[in-house]
């Protein structure tokens, strides 16, 4: 695979682990960074060995999202054919939008991957705003370094899965345990601390106040054996002394300025505990904490707070105590420095293990993969060898989905059951399917994914199946082979009957603001363009659900498959029926209500309109499909027009608004 990224930050040799850590595995990886980076209080100039493939361009500013890049070696590179352009910068930053205009001009078509470390959700001023969107919107993937990262950029406008991939380390051997020997040379514990031994913390960063050191100096000031050794440089570096003096600890506190970045290993090396005392603030938290898993792969233990991605980077490897809570912190330091030293580095180590280069470099090869469709080598008359794995969500009736369960048994099949009832546990057990509680009434989405999050087979095609549906073995695989006959397909889908025989449309075009205009004046037979397969059969290819992730589980009931369906075709995927088979599909067998269904399809209307065309696009689509219903109630007679006057009602009232009723009266 042929990659180009585009990372200021690793103009720092020590971050450049990641391309060094691909090309080992086999991958044609070039970058382009910035001739020259401030990083760590220090400047940074741009040292590559030839094999590395590095191309140096000189930046014009110095704030992460701010600055922009030399345009020429990027016009030169970005003429040349790449599987996969990877953009490691933020979605809002103005080199962001310089990359995606340049490769318009260039006509480049590879698919794009960004980064995003943002875990705090934040409305940009204007440009910055329609730039994130604009680049949401180009994105093929996206890598996130926390899981609160990847949650914003999803809900921002990212169309698929974002995948939480963590800053690399370098991971070398494990360091030898010191032994400490008495005069008389007997050896005893190291980490058995004498009353009257010191414990030296460490402190390695910008020098501003949500950092914490206002905390780790009230700390010293708790436990005398503390001593404190600060690298870095930033706002505090002339206020640090004074605080520490106020606090009468100023004899413990060393302060040792910007540390190169070549350095901080002895930085590490120097001290027993690394802490991250880090304070949380309405516009900053921390994204990662990279000099955390830095410290634990070189063998120093770690206290951290609870600051944002803290937790999840610290925890279960070192010890995490509340941010501003100066007492846990001083007493958590002793005991790392301590009793819990030896248990503390060793999983450190596997923490550090998880974010080496090497795990990163798999990590991105696998999102690499998501992004690059590349044809399979089965013909279309050739089964794929991969399994289907069939998914039903179930609400009570079990003779229905008897009916729905015995033709596809032999296949591996999960039935999710949103009623919990001893009848359906028993069918499943009966025909030897798994079966799973979903404890509630969840939604056809979330209980879909209950069962995507614990797969029988993780790299199967997926088949969704409707309790009132029924297909045979036969059909599914003729479906697999369509599906596998274009590389370009995320779903499939067969022709349906009802139960009394009569043919039913699968395929439908994307709903959108001016085809909800179109169906109000009644030309809805005539749209054209991009569609979707409905949900009730419909097989899902593994590499689309890797990419596009999951189910939207705001969708209680209906549209769930048009969401899904609409993200994948935004990244770059088909949806097609298979008119060559057929299926039996009882619409609305699980639902005797029509007026409850009526108010669950209408109220996933309004959250899909919401979602992908905004408040704008939903109040013209509410207001065709008001007008359009009254027009009808005027219009028809009998049973119609009794309906047409439900649906505009409906409109009027809000259709999420009457939906929260009819879940109220459950």
């Amino acid at each position: 695979m042929r990659v180009l990224r585009i990372s200021h930050s690793a103009a720092i040799a020590a971050w450049r682990g990641r391309e060094n850590a691909l090309r080992a595995r086999g991958e044609d990886v070039s970058l382009i960074t910035a001739r020259r980076w401030h990083a760590g209080g220090t400047w940074v100039d741009l040292d590559a060995a030839a094999d590395e493939q590095v191309s140096p361009a000189r930046t014009f500013g110095t704030h992460p999202a701010l600055f922009l890049y030399d345009p020429r070696p990027l016009w030169r590179a970005l003429g040349e054919t790449w599987d996969v352009i990877d953009i490691h910068e933020e979605p809002f930053a103005l080199s962001t939008a310089e990359v995606l205009v340049l490769l318009m001009l260039r006509r480049n078509r590879a698919p794009v991957v960004l980064y995003t470390a943002q875990n705090l959700f934040k409305r940009y001023p204007v440009p910055f705003r329609w730039l994130e969107r604009w680049a949401l919107r180009s994105a093929a993937g996206i890598s996130a370094c926390n899981a609160d990262a990847a949650r914003i950029v999803e809900a921002k406008g990212f169309a698929g899965r974002a995948r939480v991939i963590p800053l690399g380390v370098e991971v070398g051997p494990t360091p030898p345990a010191p032994v400490a020997v008495h005069a008389a040379g007997a050896a005893e514990d190291p980490h058995e601390l004498r009353p009257e031994q010191s414990v030296t913390v460490g402190m390695l960063g910008r020098l501003v106040p949500e950092k914490g050191f206002a905390t780790l100096l009230d700390a010293l000031a708790l436990q005398p054996r503390l001593h404190a050794r600060i690298g870095g440089s930033g706002p505090l570096a002339t206020d640090l002394r004074g605080w520490a003096s106020e606090r009468g600890v100023a004899d413990r506190v060393e302060l040792v300025g910007p540390v190169d970045p070549d350095a901080v290993d002895d930085f590490y090396r120097s001290i027993d505990v690394l802490t991250m005392p880090s304070l949380p603030t309405p516009r900053w938290t921390e994204q990662f904490g990279r000099v955390a898993v830095e410290a634990m792969a070189t063998g120093v233990p770690v206290v951290s707070s609870d600051a944002g991605a803290l937790p999840d980077v610290v925890g279960g490897a070192g010890i995490v105590v509340p941010a501003g809570d100066a007492a846990r912190l001083g007493e958590s330091l002793i005991a790392a420095a301590g009793p819990h030293r030896d248990e503390l580095i060793a999983a450190g180590r596997e923490r550090a293990v998880e974010c080496s280069w090497d795990s990163v470099a798999v990590a991105y090869q696998e999102l690499y993969r998501s992004v690059v469709r590349a044809p399979r080598s089965e013909s279309p008359s050739t089964v794929p060898v991969r399994p289907v794995e069939v998914i039903v969500v179930a609400y009570g009736s079990a003779d229905l989905l008897r009916r729905a369960l015995e033709p596809v048994a032999a296949l591996p099949v999960t039935v999710i059951d949103n009623s919990s009832l001893p009848e359906i546990a028993d069918l499943c057990a009966d025909l030897g399917v798994r079966y799973r509680d979903s404890g509630a009434n969840l939604g056809f989405g979330a209980a879909v994914n209950l069962a995507l999050a614990d797969r029988l087979h993780p790299d199967a095609d997926v088949l969704l199946l409707n309790p009132d549906a029924e297909v045979t073995p036969a059909t599914v695989e003729t479906l697999q082979r369509a599906l596998h006959a274009d590389p370009g397909l995320a779903s499939v889908g067969p022709a349906q009957v009802d139960g009394d025989g009569r043919s039913a449309r699968v395929e439908w075009p994307f709903p959108t603001p001016f085809r909800a205009v179109t169906d109000a004046l009644g030309l809805g037979a005539f749209a054209r363009g991009p569609g979707f397969v409905i949900g009730s059969v419909l097989l899902l290819r593994a590499e689309a659900l890797a990419q596009v992730g999951r189910f939207d589980e705001r969708f209680f009931l209906y549209a769930e498959e048009t969401d899904w369906a609409y993200r994948a075709h935004l990244l770059g995927w088909r949806h097609r029926g298979v008119p060559t088979v057929t299926a039996l599909h009882r619409a609305g067998g699980t639902s005797s209500d029509p007026r409850r269904r009526e108010a669950y399809f209408f109220a996933s209307q309004e959250r899909y309109f919401r979602k992908h065309f905004g408040a704008s696009g939903w109040a013209v689509a509410r207001l065709a499909g008001w007008a359009g219903a009254t027009a009808r109630a005027a219009l028809l007679r009998g049973e119609r027009r009794m309906q047409a006057r439900r649906r505009a009602a409906v409109y009027r009232l809000g259709p999420v608004r009457v939906e929260a009723r009819f879940r109220q009266e459950r």
